[in-house]
């Protein structure tokens, strides 16, 4: 529906009766210089005029916004086994059709292990590889230690109270926890972690599992291996056993397929789906079956990481011939034992990732399978590791060729850059009493403002995981408060005080704080639009004019897309723009440094952009030490 301008015609002839706009002129006066003497000033009603998007708003909650609310609380009421986004959510990444390689997958890449030596690519394939592992047995047997948010760790994070919880009946635990400030997240999305790959099917894909699979599957240089890492008790083959298979693969000196299938992911999902039938017809269902049910996929890469630019290109996309862009994530090594997961973003979020990278990182540096010493064990892998091969027609090698194609048209245009700006971080903003991601955030509105000399909208990714099947929410950081700031930042600092700059500062921190608040809560209005218009297309019900609004499309076209993890072991982490004229910011504020990493397509100057974040956290800075700010 377009919403047009209705023009009247103004009627001819004089206004007659007793609301005639206009006063006869006086006999005798001279002509009037104006057309009318109204008695009402032209502009006195233009302050209260309501505004379009304002009456849409009104009118969708007193009328079809509150039907399909009361609807969907009817819903969520008859289904409280379940969140009322978990559906919906996982529909919209699975019938989402583009590539999902740059539009959805991101990727965090791991620091390097604190003991150089432990760097060695084979080294460190075979620990971060048994550790994953570890991490499996560990969640399937109920051993992994419950992801809880506490308040209070001096009282909840302790040996005392888990003992007495875990005598707390399921249906109460939560409750328990609450009574000493602890808040347990929703663990729902892990066992999609392992032996899982996102199928292409025409209009809607498929989350596959197999959680009974013991292999691994190893792709180097576009080809394609397994081997079992579980014996068939459900024991972790030995560790000099893995590092043999993975030295056996490292020596493979077969040259590079000619027709890589892995690019094939990068494809459009539809076109995907087409393809892989194609694939199945042809003779390979069991061996696209070992690819899909496989632990995982390990990616060795054949080159050094050059710089953190190179990292991220590596880790967000790589070539197209070495990852499985459809499995829940690819932990990728390059040849100098730099390491990072690239993660399939339709099965679940940021929140499992980091817990499985925290863990995995901990346990292969602190308790690593093997050292830089330890021999492979003697065995034959030339037995125990499969080479998948694949029969392919001349209509999937033209696919093959038509998906690179694409898939390197596109990568040309992604420009990636990096800053890490080293004056404080976290430790330095919590003594100044400000949110130290508030400050981040009003670094990017700043930025943005000083680059292209107005505010857009931004989203800011938050974790809905207080919740059952929580997904995430979101953040919406621009705000009034950000505005004024950075207009006084970026335009007028020398009118303002150290002391004023400071206020404003605070006062963005507070608000950022309690948006923050909310949207963890499950407080956030995203998702519950998002959800009532789900409803209505499922309900066939026409699209809400409050949908297509300009305003609601305006605000829903993220120019700043932002998210953070910040972990120890997170050297960074990133992923692409999700509109083509905007800039996809992944950044982490940590104890004394800021890093962002920052992607764009033409259009767009990330390097440019950082360069204006990285100004604004000197003016940010310079105001909280009192200094004069620098223009």
């Amino acid at each position: 529906m377009v919403t047009r301008l209705l023009l009247r015609p103004w009627a001819r002839g004089p206004a007659v009766g007793p609301a005639a706009p206009c006063r006869p002129l006086s006999a005798g006066s001279r002509p009037s210089q104006y057309l009318q003497r109204s008695l009402v000033p032209t502009m006195h009603y233009q302050d209260s005029l309501p505004r379009k998007t304002e009456q849409l708003c009104k009118s969708f909650e007193s009328g079809i916004g509150k039907e399909l609310h009361e609807q969907l609380v009817a819903q969520d009421k008859q289904n409280k086994h379940t969140s009322y986004i978990s559906g919906p959510w996982f529909d919209m990444y699975l019938t989402a059709r583009d590539s999902i390689v740059l539009n959805f997958n991101p990727f965090m890449a791991f620091n390097p292990d604190p003991k150089s030596e432990y760097n060695d690519q084979l080294t460190r394939a075979t620990n971060l590889t048994v550790s994953a592992v570890r991490f499996l047995k560990t969640l399937r047997a109920g051993l992994l230690e419950p992801e809880v948010f506490h308040l209070n760790p001096a009282k909840s994070d302790t040996d005392t109270f888990k003992r007495l919880i875990r005598f707390v009946p399921s249906s109460l635990s939560w409750y328990g926890a609450y009574l000493v400030n602890a808040y347990p997240l929703d663990m729902s999305q892990y066992f999609r972690l392992f032996n899982s790959t996102r199928l292409p099917r025409p209009s809607r894909d498929e989350l596959f599992t197999d959680d009974k699979a013991r292999h691994l599957l190893v792709l180097r240089k576009g080809h394609f291996y397994v081997f079992d890492v579980l014996d068939q008790d459900g024991n972790i083959v030995s560790p000099s056993e893995i590092q043999a298979h993975l030295k056996y693969i490292l020596s493979d000196s077969s040259p590079a397929p000619e027709f890589p299938l892995a690019y094939l992911t990068s494809e459009n999902r539809d076109v995907w789906a087409e393809l892989r039938q194609k694939l199945v017809n042809g003779g390979n269902e069991e061996t696209l079956r070992k690819v899909d049910s496989a632990v995982f996929c390990l990616c060795l890469d054949d080159f050094p990481i050059k710089d953190l630019i190179h990292l991220s290109h590596s880790m967000l996309h790589g070539d197209g011939t070495n990852r499985w862009f459809d499995k829940s994530f690819n932990l990728v090594i390059a040849e100098d034992g730099t390491a990072g997961v690239h993660f399939e973003h339709a099965w679940g979020d940021g929140v499992a990732v980091l817990r499985f990278f925290h863990e995995v990182f901990k346990d292969s540096t602190q308790a690593p399978a093997i050292t830089p010493q330890s021999q492979p064990a003697k065995t034959d892998s030339s037995i125990a590791v499969q080479k998948l091969s694949f029969k392919l027609s001349d209509a999937l090698k033209t696919g093959i060729s038509a998906a690179k194609d694409k898939f390197d048209a596109t990568v040309t245009t992604l420009t990636i850059d990096i800053i890490r700006f080293q004056r404080g971080g976290k430790e330095f903003l919590k003594k100044q009493k400000l949110s130290p991601d508030s400050v981040a955030q009003l670094a990017f509105q700043m930025a943005f403002l000083r680059q292209y000399g107005q505010t857009v909208a931004t989203y800011e990714s938050c974790s809905t995981a207080a919740f059952k099947h929580g997904r995430t929410e979101t953040i919406r950081p621009a705000s009034v408060f950000t505005k004024r700031c950075s207009e006084a930042f970026v335009r007028e600092p020398s009118k303002h005080s150290a002391a004023e700059l400071q206020q404003m500062m605070a006062e963005c921190s507070k608000y950022h704080g309690r948006l923050t608040k909310e949207a963890a809560m499950g407080q956030g209005f995203d998702r519950h639009l998002f959800v009532l218009r789900y409803l209505a297309a499922a309900k066939g019900i026409s699209v809400p004019e409050l949908f297509l609004d300009p305003a609601y499309g305006q605000m829903n076209h993220n120019v700043l897309s932002t998210s953070t993890l910040s972990s120890p072991e997170v050297s960074l982490g990133g992923f692409a723009p999700v509109v083509p004229d905007g800039f996809g910011v992944g950044y982490a504020v940590h104890d004394d440094w800021i890093g962002c990493n920052v992607s764009s397509y033409p259009g767009r100057n990330s390097q440019e952009f950082l360069q204006c974040v990285e100004k604004a956290l000197e003016d940010m800075f310079d105001a909280l030490e009192g200094k004069a700010i620098k223009t």
